[in-house]
């Protein structure tokens, strides 16, 4: 039987991967944090996650290897996934969709024959629902998916691999009957974050259609946490709190991005244009408002 306290992030490597290590350590749970292995050992194991700590568990476990995958979930109840680029092809290009899709399809296939698993939290994007040729049509929410062919005409490569590793993903879970929630978040932001991060593709088009979202750390690790605690969760969830929605958020957003870039003139605020959000995160905001209220009954 599983520690009902015991829990898999994978790949825990990553921003939000270690974030949810240290939350979920401090919330009292025991964690098998997966890594891809790497050329070198681990990779700064000792800055990203807490290995004094007698809870923590750290497993060497590739998405392409089965039974490094069902090793790291042996005897827990939950896994987080963050799918983490191979180290041997980094780069968001034609050929990740099916690479990050044949790692889903691993990972929900291993937690089918893992049977102390009752619940998988899968890190998905905003790029998995916005994209699509009417551009112009209603409010987007949970019910949206991404166009493929769409993202296939207009190299959307990140869109592209998010949408088919969910499509996968949820196709195994159906299939195999796992209990799986679906995070789509925004733009992570953080402090690493460049131009070149491949979810930017599209940005002006994405700005001007009022679905430019972005997500905090925090915000993000914490809305994984409430929906694998809370047993009412379902299907997907859009997960963002802040919307890039005049020119000011946009300026102070390329200004981050491209920090040596020169300032970008004084705006007229009467004059600076507010694209309408046509983007909505209701379904989440709702259930982690009532998780707080939970929490704060319980303590």
């Amino acid at each position: 039987m599983a520690s009902s306290r015991t829990v898999c992030v994978m790949d825990a490597s990553g921003h939000l991967g270690s974030a949810l290590v240290h939350l979920l350590l401090h919330r009292g749970y025991t964690v098998h944090a997966a890594l891809q292995p790497h050329p070198n050992g681990f990779q700064s194991v000792e800055e990203l996650l807490p290995s004094s700590n007698k809870n923590l568990k750290i497993f060497d476990a590739d998405p392409f290897d089965y039974h490094s995958i069902i090793a790291a979930l042996k005897g827990c109840c939950g896994l987080f996934y963050c799918f983490q680029p191979p180290s041997d092809h980094s780069t968001y290009d034609e050929f990740m969709a099916e690479i990050e899709a044949r790692a889903a399809h691993n990972v929900l296939e291993a937690c089918a024959q893992t049977d102390t698993i009752e619940k998988v939290v899968f890190r998905s994007s905003v790029t998995a629902v916005i994209w699509n040729e009417s551009r112009t049509g209603s409010d987007l929410d949970e019910k949206n998916w991404t166009d493929i062919n769409f993202c296939k005409k207009f190299k959307l490569w990140h869109a592209l691999s998010k949408t088919l590793a969910e499509k996968s993903a949820w196709a195994l879970a159906m299939d195999r009957g796992i209990n799986m929630v679906t995070i789509n978040g925004g733009l992570l932001m953080t402090p690493d974050l460049t131009i070149t991060n491949p979810y930017l593709k599209g940005a002006a088009e994405m700005y001007e259609d009022g679905v430019f979202v972005t997500v905090d750390l925090r915000f993000i690790a914490d809305a994984h946490i409430c929906v694998f605690e809370d047993v009412s969760s379902y299907g997907r969830y859009l997960c963002f709190n802040h919307v890039i929605s005049c020119s000011h958020d946009a300026d102070k957003l390329a200004q981050m991005l491209l920090p040596s870039s020169d300032p970008s003139p004084p705006q007229s605020w009467e004059k600076a244009r507010i694209y309408q959000q046509r983007i909505s995160n209701k379904k989440l905001n709702n259930l982690m408002m009532e998780f707080e209220n939970d929490q704060l009954l319980s303590n």
